[in-house]
């Protein structure tokens, strides 16, 4: 979905770059379950590498995608939070409550066990085995996203996108976003799950219109 979204914007003229956190996708490192903060870092270095090479970065876009394993809308979110260097978010089917969803993942009692064994092992949607850790796991849980919002520059316009048949982070974390976050902008997708398979058109109408301020229906 999100390299779609980058040759959309290329078409029209907007520079995208797209990479994956460490650990995830096609870069390298070793995967962390919740590693949110060092996420927010990788980001922020990719940001300093273009500032220093004299680019202007305007707009940051992230999208949960992988069962929420690797969590790019809200890293988004808390980089905005953290650092004021950027004008524009984009969060695109971000989650809000962040408990939610783990169990789906690890299995029931994953606290329990992984307090007692240290580790849990599990698979990703693609079959790859993963660890997760107790306090990898307590990263996750103990990660605030009402205070990050809270945090985040009026300055900074906050644009959230989700789908209205999400099967993976419901609706309602969209609707928690828009009543904390000071600059914000609220788009329901109908009809749009979490990967956006048959709403890829319209999503990239969405963040092309916020982008360039344009109205978008």
């Amino acid at each position: 979905m999100m390299v779609e979204l980058c040759f959309a914007l290329e078409k029209q003229g907007i520079s995208a770059f797209r990479f994956d956190f460490s650990g995830n996708g096609e870069s390298e490192g070793i995967f962390q379950f919740g590693n949110y903060l060092k996420e927010v870092d990788d980001l922020h270095a990719v940001i300093r590498h273009f500032t220093a090479a004299n680019r202007v970065v305007s707009t940051i876009i992230g999208h949960i995608y992988l069962e929420n394993l690797f969590a790019g809308g809200n890293v988004v979110v808390l980089y905005a939070s953290l650092h004021h260097d950027i004008k524009k978010v984009i969060n695109v089917s971000g989650r809000y409550k962040m408990d939610r969803g783990v169990e789906e993942i690890l299995g029931k009692n994953y606290l329990e066990r992984a307090k007692k064994d240290g580790v849990i092992e599990f698979k990703s949607i693609t079959g790859l085995l993963l660890r997760a850790t107790y306090e990898s796991i307590m990263e996750r849980l103990n990660t605030n996203m009402h205070k990050a919002g809270l945090k985040i520059d009026p300055a900074c316009s906050v644009l959230t996108v989700h789908g209205s048949v999400d099967e993976i982070i419901p609706v309602e974390d969209a609707l928690e976003f828009a009543k904390i976050i000071p600059n914000h902008e609220l788009k329901i997708i109908e009809g749009a799950d979490h990967r956006y398979d048959k709403h890829r058109g319209e999503l990239a109408s969405v963040v092309l219109g916020f982008i360039r301020d344009d109205k978008y229906a």
